[in-house]
């Protein structure tokens, strides 16, 4: 059986786990929590970068990132809703979801520089640089909302996005940006893998 390594804080490891319930292939997969932070953890062979998600399908080679591992869980068990198979429509969805998952990197990086870098050390500036690329990014996805359709790879990415925010609150977004709000409140209606996979430290 499949064997996908993630972790329940990981907003990158959220996208897919929601592919697999999406897909309703809960009982084909085992889903399997890393230890990023562990330089013992299995996840340091299996990706030599030791980052998260990572898949290793029977029988093959293990695929990473997220967007590796849910094109190939779309096409193994899918049936193109949520990467798109049509060149014009795909790389479209690909470039939102790019814009989301850019934003999501940006959101990473303001985390960890807390997390790793002591306060004396604290760089304002680079910090600044990764705010603007939040908002500008996020001030992007609002004026393409009606291209962020469920359950596309682009709705999937920017849902785990803002989940992401509201979990270890970087910014104040709900205030700034409304329309998000809105789109997310009808996103997680819609698509109820986005409460089933919500983060947490544990």
């Amino acid at each position: 059986m499949p064997v996908l390594y993630s972790s329940k804080s990981s907003p990158f490891g959220r996208k897919t786990r929601m592919v697999v319930d999406i897909l309703g292939i809960a009982d084909k997969i085992t889903l399997q929590h890393v230890d990023t932070q562990n330089p013992n953890d299995l996840i340091r062979i299996i990706n030599p970068l030791g980052k998260i998600p990572a898949l290793v399908p029977d029988g093959e080679p293990a695929i990473f990132d997220s967007r590796e591992i849910i094109e190939y869980l779309d096409a193994t068990y899918g049936k193109g809703e949520i990467v798109p198979t049509d060149p014009k429509v795909r790389f479209r969805v690909l470039t939102l979801a790019a814009l989301a998952d850019g934003v999501m990197e940006a959101l990473l990086l303001i985390v960890y520089e807390g997390r790793y870098r002591p306060p004396e050390l604290k760089g304002e500036v680079w910090l600044e640089r990764q705010y603007d690329k939040v908002r500008r990014g996020l001030t992007a996805a609002t004026e393409r909302l009606d291209e962020y359709k469920a359950p596309s790879i682009a709705a999937l990415t920017l849902a785990c996005t803002l989940g992401y925010i509201d979990f270890r609150k970087q910014l104040d977004w709900r205030s700034e940006f409304p329309a998000l709000v809105a789109w997310l409140d009808a996103f997680a209606a819609e698509v109820p893998a986005f409460a089933k996979t919500g983060p947490t430290d544990t």
